[in-house]
């Protein structure tokens, strides 16, 4: 249905760790069907400060109202960017480190699930996920088949990513909202509800897996819908 949201709208989606921007395939086209231009904004995992740079160069591709959606590691990163345009912020099963804290401080902050997987960087101090962990913890509940296309399409994050603090961020001054996995093996259910209440987001819980864009594609495709609603038509 086209004209429900100002013709320059645009839905910026980016990935997380271990994956690029063909994590959101089945989020692009329902966003676009309803009338919003979407891009899966590319960043490059080697710091944090670098990635919200390379998020930074794709916005000013665009000209319209902003709605920024972060999946995992990517939460912090829509949080450091600095720009008037962005109308609100999804964190899909985000990190969401507050002003001076690394991603890994909020991320180790509660025990882990028996199944999230060792994470050890390389010789280049790069982390990469074993094979088997893409069925076991990140989307466990996606078909063998997309686990297997995610294992092979991931790519490393830097350790660097996760070390570095986090500027002020953006969640402070703007409408956020927040989908909760509530069986996420990466990211505590109970970390995710700790950020989503640090934050004052609109808390949207649901029993999905740490990648519901693969198994449950439209709860994400709601509440980005419904964050858009409420603020790109204001």
């Amino acid at each position: 249905m086209k004209g429900e949201f100002p013709s320059n709208s645009t839905v910026i989606l980016v990935h997380a760790a271990w994956a690029d921007g063909s994590c959101w395939s089945k989020i692009i086209l329902p966003l676009q069907q309803r009338g919003l231009g979407v891009i899966c904004a590319p960043i490059p995992m080697t710091t944090l400060s670098e990635d919200a740079a390379s998020l930074s160069r794709v916005l000013e591709r665009t000209r319209g109202p902003l709605v920024l959606v972060g999946h995992a590691y990517s939460g912090a990163v829509i949080a450091a960017v600095r720009e008037e345009r962005v109308k609100s912020l999804i964190y899909v099963a985000a990190l969401a480190p507050d002003e001076g804290e690394p991603v890994a401080e909020v991320f180790y902050r509660d025990e882990p699930h028996p199944d999230q997987p060792k994470m050890v960087p390389d010789s280049n101090d790069l982390v990469w996920m074993p094979e088997d962990a893409f069925g076991r913890a990140l989307a466990h509940k996606a078909s063998a088949k997309q686990a297997s296309i995610a294992a092979a399409l991931q790519r490393p994050i830097a350790v660097q990513c996760v070390r570095e603090p986090a500027p002020k961020p953006l969640w402070k001054s703007k409408p956020t909202w927040y989908l909760v996995a509530e069986e996420d093996r990466m990211i505590n259910p109970k970390t995710q509800h700790f950020m989503a209440e640090r934050m004052r987001a609109k808390v949207r819980p649901h029993p999905v897996d740490h990648t519901p864009m693969y198994a449950d594609p439209k709860v994400v495709i709601d509440v980005i819908l419904e964050a858009a609603h409420e603020t790109l038509s204001a």
